[in-house]
């Protein structure tokens, strides 16, 4: 085949579409609409504008991984709000103030505006010359792409790219990645992110997982949750049981919150199943002998949860099924959490709980638009390139691991080692700050995409089994500066740079996903006569299109033979665990610049516009320290000044410090905000996923003699209740407990 000849198959691949489903495609090569627009003035309106009258036009959030689909409320050419998509089965209809604030996002004045070559403005044509001059001669080993997650059709377009420069660096990072979790479902259940149905469950006992606040997709898990309260469900008012160190949104909404030791979940959950053992529950016998040690006595001593709250929670779970056990981040981020996640996932096999509430999910036919997840362990991977001189030229897409990277690492050294560093940004942050090249992006309410989310929810009724879903994401309005660009329309002037012959049809990326859509429309639902203009327009109404997914199958497949959980040791010198929280808002700090975030309470603490440390009211009045004081909070590898705030939802042996703070770039309303904690966490991984251990970094505290008034939402401590009746209870801080009724 000469170099212009291009067959079916390769331009199926082009287009991304590959495997199973590339039988369903349509034949022929229809022609290609270029995505032409015509510009009007706003003297005289098209025809759907009438002033102070909105239209609505949907799309996808890009503010997390969840995926939720939206509807852009758009009046005179202007997007003023989100709002959920009611057809939607992954929101449906709701959304979080994380997705709210994506307008905010968009009309940031602080957004990147022309391409920039070390710190000068310079024109896309230069910027696109200066990739290829720096290229021409690198091997393909030797350039790498980093990102974060990622799927659909900008995927498909990078795989082609790092193709063509034969290159297989692709490197996909997530700060804040349930990574331990994927991999203990895939032992466990077969899958590694099968559907949890809260909704189904009569008792749901959650290990640390924060699904009302920021776990996988929150959103989609507050709807089941509103369910699971009904009392009027034929399983009655579900019952929620949260067991963590340090309390999250959820526990604060749990029927009992239970405070367990740092790193100590898998050895309370092995205990649980050692009394439901006594109860009467039959037990496999591998699970039985992993078990039989760990009595309710032992784990008292190891947990300090007392032996009445096991054998209260094992006699719940054997009372209540169908039940729901999940495991999230505050019992996986230890040297030991794929080990905890293995211990827990196995109360789920013992009650009978897959293929209930644990139920199997589907994934699109189409591999190439597949989601690509990302880990810690890949940072790592990189990070030793780096240093090691291996990679001449990085690009870098969605991540700011020059923030984010623990300092024990030295990502930021390393990363200034490559010879030619490439930033796809919309701001100016830390990795953009320190590359040599920073390509404006468009915001997700300019641009174009699909997006295929981890986390599949379903639609209820016949089909949910094999449901899959790929949503859209269209320009809400025009783009507010001219010089910024999509990352599809980069990449294919990439791509365009060395095959130019492949992709001529293609004028921008709007024609590019045009075109790979309505080759495939039979298998995106739709028939092979229906026209291409009217099955495009109404792809684009619905906001995303059902396909029939490759069905998984869950299965009770752990093993609990090698299942091994070493007794929690206590460090002399750094005698406090430190839990980095993940907020609703703030998540990894991607998005510190939205001044809607920084100005939202915590919902525990009420804080705002700063960080703080929570303190357990026992451990600091044995430190000598009140509200208010300015402390250090010191670890081997490094230290942070920031506030100290009282809090009886955190284990005595543990303090907390929010991540998303302390920024040194990225715009007027993060720099400065806060401490960054990222920049203090040990190089401690988990020890079978490779996996950054969160929570494994040993602190202690000392005061600077400083204090400050907490700025939060109801005022100082010790506020007035002047007007407001007598509340029904009143405890001192340091005499709560809030794993008790009171």
């Amino acid at each position: 085949m000469t170099e212009n000849d291009f067959n079916r198959r390769d331009f199926l691949k082009v287009l991304g579409w590959g495997g199973t489903a590339v039988a369903l495609s349509g034949c022929g090569n229809t022609s290609i609409e270029d995505g032409k627009e015509t510009v009007t003035s706003y003297v005289t309106l098209p025809s759907y504008v009438i002033p102070s009258i909105s239209n609505y036009f949907n799309s996808t959030c890009a503010q997390c991984e969840a995926g939720c689909n939206i509807m852009g409320r758009v009046r005179e050419g202007r997007v003023l709000k989100a709002e959920g998509n009611p057809n939607s089965p992954i929101n449906r209809g709701r959304m979080c103030g994380l997705g709210l604030s994506g307008v905010q996002a968009h009309y940031n004045p602080d957004r990147v505006r022309q391409p920039l070559l070390k710190g000068e403005a310079i024109t896309w044509d230069k910027a696109l010359g200066v990739i290829a001059d720096k290229l021409n001669g690198v091997k393909g080993a030797e350039v790498a792409f980093l990102t974060g997650n990622m799927s659909g059709h900008v995927q498909a377009l990078l795989g082609n790219y790092m193709d063509e420069l034969g290159s297989k660096n692709h490197f996909s990072y997530e700060a804040i990645s349930p990574a331990v979790l994927r991999a203990a479902n895939k032992k466990a259940y077969g899958v590694s992110m099968p559907r949890y149905r809260i909704d189904k469950a009569r008792v749901v006992v959650s290990f640390g997982a924060d699904f009302l606040g920021a776990w996988v997709s929150p959103v989609h898990f507050s709807q089941q949750y509103a369910q699971f309260r009904k009392g009027s469900r034929p399983e009655g008012r579900g019952v929620l049981v949260q067991i963590e160190p340090k309390m999250t949104l959820t526990g604060a909404n749990a029927d009992r919150w239970i405070g367990v030791r740092p790193g100590s979940e898998g050895v309370l959950a092995l205990g649980i199943i050692n009394a439901l053992g006594k109860a009467g529950l039959a037990i496999p016998a591998d699970v039985a002998a992993a078990s039989k040690a760990y009595t309710p006595e032992r784990v008292s001593g190891e947990t300090d949860v007392t032996v009445e709250q096991i054998e209260k929670l094992a006699a719940l779970l054997k009372e209540r099924t169908p039940s729901l056990v999940l495991t999230g981040s505050a019992a996986e981020g230890y040297a030991h959490g794929s080990q905890n996640a293995a211990a827990i996932a196995l109360l789920n096999r013992v009650l009978g709980n897959i293929g209930k509430t644990v139920e199997a999910s589907a994934s699109v036919p189409f591999p190439q638009i597949a989601p690509t997840v990302g880990n810690r362990a890949s940072l790592v991977s990189l990070n030793d390139g780096l240093a090691a001189g291996k990679y001449k030229v990085v690009f870098s897409y969605g991540v700011n691991p020059v923030f984010s990277a623990p300092a024990a690492l030295k990502f930021k050294d390393n990363y200034a080692k490559a010879d030619f560093k490439v930033a796809f940004a919309q701001y100016l942050d830390e990795t953009a700050q320190a590359a040599d090249l920073v390509l404006p992006l468009e915001s997700a309410m300019e641009d174009w995409a699909t997006v295929v989310p981890e986390y599949m929810a379903a639609p209820e009724g016949a089909g949910s089994a094999g449901y899959a879903q790929m949503s859209f994401r269209q320009p809400l309005m025009d783009k507010l500066y001219p010089d910024t660009r999509g990352i599809g329309d980069i990449l294919l002037a990439l791509l365009k740079q060395r095959k130019a012959d492949k992709y001529k049809e293609f004028d921008d990326f709007y024609a590019y996903l045009r075109s790979a859509v309505l080759k495939n429309k039979v298998a995106l639902g739709g028939k092979a006569t229906d026209d291409d203009d009217v099955f495009w327009d109404e792809t684009l109404s619905k906001g995303f299109v059902p396909m029939k997914g490759i069905a998984g199958a869950v299965s009770a497949k752990a093993s609990a033979s090698d299942l091994r959980l070493p007794s929690a040791t206590a460090d002399q010198e750094y005698p406090l665990r430190l839990i980095p929280a993940v907020s609703a808002s703030m998540r990894d700090g991607r998005n510190a610049n939205e001044p809607w975030l920084q100005e939202s309470p915590d919902p525990l603490t009420t804080i705002v516009w700063d960080s703080w440390v929570e303190i357990n009211p026992k451990t600091a009045a044995k430190l000598g320290i009140v509200e208010g004081d300015i402390v250090e909070v010191t670890s081997r590898s490094g230290t942070i000044r920031t506030q100290a705030y009282l809090f009886p939802g955190i284990h005595p042996d543990a303090v907390s410090v929010p991540v998303g703070y302390g920024h040194e770039a990225m715009g007027r309303y993060a720099k400065g905000v806060g401490a960054n904690v990222f920049a203090m966490l040990d190089a401690v991984f988990d020890k079978e996923t490779g996996e950054l251990a969160l929570n494994e970094t040993g602190v202690k505290i000392s005061k600077t003699g400083q204090r400050v008034v907490i700025v939060k939402e109801e005022g100082p401590v010790g506020g007035s209740q002047a007007g407001k009746k007598k509340i029904a209870v009143q405890v001192a801080a340091d005499k709560v407990d809030l794993s008790k009724e009171v």
